[in-house]
């Protein structure tokens, strides 16, 4: 298979972001929410099961502190068996691929894996997004559809294989969003980082 032309983002800093090789699952096990809440604390329920934007979520509770989308990888690649299942698609489907950390002040407390059909992407815009939020873009679609969400403990995979000074996730959350024909897979992992910040507990 010949994979199509693109342009790759890669913005990796050098403050943020060291390649270590590591170990990781294959598969990430993922939960319906209502089934992770017995392990998780109250404070974590809040985050984890909440269903509006979590980008707004995070500026207010940053405070005084300065909120900033930071980029680690946009490009097209084929999506991991357990997103491809996600979305109903073919793993071997090309998809856009788009990772951030989502940090206050620079400090990263949220990375996010964000998985989308190519073919549904014409139109959209989501290409030219750059280091402005998705959630920003989502939220204000009219016809937004958001399915069911689901948590996890394992540490965010694209994080281990690329930028392992970003591991030390708490909490793991993904659901499909679909708008006008586009089905689209956001996977957010809460850190330690921010546990540490806002005086959550470990899980």
């Amino acid at each position: 298979m010949i994979a199509p032309t693109f342009r790759q983002a890669s913005l990796f800093s050098d403050q943020l972001c060291s390649y270590q090789p590591c170990s990781y699952q294959l598969f990430p096990h993922w939960l319906p929410v209502a089934a992770a809440r017995p392990g998780m604390s109250a404070s974590w329920w809040q985050w984890v099961a909440s269903t509006d934007s979590l980008t707004t979520r995070l500026t207010v509770a940053g405070g005084a502190k300065a909120f900033r989308v930071h980029l680690l990888r946009q490009t097209i690649g084929l999506p991991r068996r357990d997103e491809a299942l996600a979305l109903g698609i073919e793993p071997r489907r090309y998809a856009w691929l788009r990772e951030v950390a989502l940090c206050l002040d620079d400090t990263p407390w949220v990375v996010a894996r964000s998985v989308a059909p190519l073919s549904q992407l014409q139109g959209k815009g989501l290409e030219g997004l750059g280091e402005r939020s998705l959630g920003s873009w989502l939220f204000r679609q009219p016809d937004l559809v958001r399915g069911p969400l689901y948590a996890t403990r394992h540490q965010p995979r694209f994080v281990a294989e690329q930028c392992a000074s970003l591991l030390g996730s708490v909490w793991g959350r993904r659901s499909v969003f679909q708008h006008s024909g586009l089905s689209l897979l956001v996977q957010e992992y809460f850190l330690s980082s921010m546990a540490d910040d806002l005086g959550l507990p470990s899980r």
